[in-house]
């Protein structure tokens, strides 16, 4: 039985035919050292056909159609045109060798080709790769591999494509900063705190919060200047009046040291940096808020913003996460414990991460095991939904937060909870409802844009309807004041003609009158 080989390239299509496969008997091991060999290889192997892509697009889509199985409609006229022809009824008397499996099933199911995948079939692919530029002999010395590395870099970054507003790597930065950023501000804190009690020792127990406290320790500077006259601007900062009277008059009875300007100044520096850092921490959480509403925010909405970038963190992405297990993520973060209880064979950690969910903190302690694993299953659910879903919606983690609800009621009250496939009709509701909303909505709102445009186009033709019968009232009135003209000018002709004719009759009877005259005088 002949044997075609189909070896996917980066310039195109190659199809070989091996001969004398009955003679080696289909040995892998004689196969594999006659490849390294091209004198022995090629008179076994032959190229049947090459057929090259036309751009490095084409290429893209293929590759791509080959690496997930499929077969085109230009690799199945590849093989029709160039493979011997079955006749109906008779069984083929070839079969195709694919690198795949994938795609050979493809192919076999699509053309009913007999096809083979084996290791066999992999060294005869191995050796045509080897030695594929002896194989076709117009290419010239650096051309497959420049079309390879072009190849790869396009099928890389096509495979690399993402939504950026939903990049999980970001929310694991900004966590891994966040609780850097809490250890940095607590320590400087206390650093502040120390260097001013130095000062003003007092104060540490009026003020307890840390933020404060640099306010105010800057707002003070020294102690000895602190008069009542600042008691209205203290009231400001403390937020309460009797506080602000308190610190004055500890400041006047106060037992600590005089500090110099120097010192003094780089107190209030380094205050200033505290609170600096403080701010940049609120405005870094709600830039991780703002970031979980847009990847996760089904997780988000169920466990919040900390618990669930913590759990993203963890896992090392929100795929990484939605494939975990409930029982995988009940215990992420506490990796030790667990080896730890199964090398002294003691009890397993209950919970990791998610015990910082509020949650399990309002359970009692006989139920946060069962709160955990309950907690766990709902936030693998709402993982699942973040990263798979296409659009972004938080009914899903609102429907799952009521679940937990209703399971902390009837753990402390014993009433009993809705079942799963309810909850899940109801968002899936919500969700529809929300879309027929937001669809009416854009409806609306185009029919009120065309309605402007039609009102906007209707004073327009108002306008051009006024302007035009101004004009044609203009036109008729130039049109009259020349008919005027014209009319006066044709009664001045007529005045003139008559006045013409009536001179001529009087100069006619003149001489008429003459002549008499004159004939007249002749008589005589």
């Amino acid at each position: 039985m002949a044997l075609f080989l189909l070896h996917e390239t980066a310039l195109g299509y190659a199809l070989f035919e091996a001969h004398g496969i009955d003679e080696i008997g289909q040995n892998t091991e004689a196969v594999r050292n006659s490849v390294t060999d091209l004198s022995r290889f090629g008179k076994v192997v032959k190229l049947r056909s090459f057929n090259p892509f036309t751009s490095a697009l084409e290429s893209l889509e293929q590759i791509n159609a080959v690496s997930e199985g499929i077969m085109t409609d230009e690799l199945r006229t590849v093989l029709e045109t160039n493979l011997p022809k079955v006749k109906e009824g008779k069984k083929a008397k070839f079969s195709l060798g694919v690198a795949e499996s994938k795609i050979g099933s493809h192919i076999h199911e699509a053309t009913k080709i007999p096809v083979q995948s084996n290791e066999f079939v992999g060294e005869l692919i191995r050796g045509v790769r080897q030695h594929f530029d002896k194989f076709v002999g117009d290419l010239k010395q650096g051309d497959l591999e420049k079309a390879q590395l072009g190849l790869c870099h396009s099928y890389s970054r096509a495979k690399v494509k993402f939504n950026v507003n939903r990049v999980d790597n970001m929310v694991i930065q900004a966590i891994f900063l966040l609780d850097t950023l809490d250890k940095d501000v607590n320590s400087f804190a206390m650093r502040v705190r120390e260097w001013y009690s130095w000062h003003f020792p007092e104060l540490v127990k009026i003020v307890n919060d840390n933020y404060l406290y640099c306010k105010v320790a800057k707002f003070i500077e020294d102690k000895s200047k602190l008069a009542e006259d600042k008691i209205e601007s203290l009231t400001d900062l403390v937020g309460d009046e009797d506080k602000a009277k308190e610190i004055v008059e500890a400041a006047k009875a106060s037992m600590g040291q005089d500090l110099s300007p120097v010192d003094l100044i780089n107190v209030h520096m380094f205050a200033q940096r505290v609170m600096d850092l403080s701010d940049y921490r609120r405005r870094l959480s709600d830039y991780l808020s703002t970031k979980m509403n847009d990847i996760a925010p089904n997780l988000q909405s169920l466990v919040g913003d900390s618990v669930g970038a913590r759990l993203i963190s963890h896992a090392g992405s929100l795929t990484n996460l939605a494939k975990c297990p409930s029982s995988t993520l009940q215990i992420l973060g506490a990796e030790k414990a667990l080896f730890r209880a199964l090398k002294t064979r003691g009890n397993t950690p209950k919970y990791g991460l998610i015990f910082h969910s509020s949650f399990i903190g309002r359970a009692s302690a006989r139920n946060k095991g069962r709160m955990a694993r309950y907690l766990a299953n709902k936030c693998s659910i709402a993982s699942r939904i973040d990263c798979f879903s296409e659009k972004g919606t938080s009914a899903f983690g609102e429907k799952l937060r009521e679940q937990v609800e209703e399971r902390l009621d009837f753990y402390d009250k014993g009433v009993a909870p809705r079942k799963n496939i309810d909850v899940m009709k109801s968002a899936i509701e919500s969700v529809d409802n929300k879309d027929t909303e937001m669809e009416t909505e854009e409806v609306s709102a185009k029919k009120t844009k065309k309605k402007k445009q039609k009102a906007a186009d209707g004073d327009d033709m108002a306008v051009d309807k006024a302007a035009e019968i101004t004009n044609g009232d203009a036109e008729d009135h130039k049109s009259e004041k020349k008919k005027k003209k014209k009319e006066k000018r044709k009664l001045d002709q007529e005045v003139e003609v008559e006045d013409k004719v009536v001179e001529d009759g009087a100069n006619a009877d003149s001489s008429k009158k003459k002549k008499k005259k004159s004939k007249k005088k002749d008589a005589e």
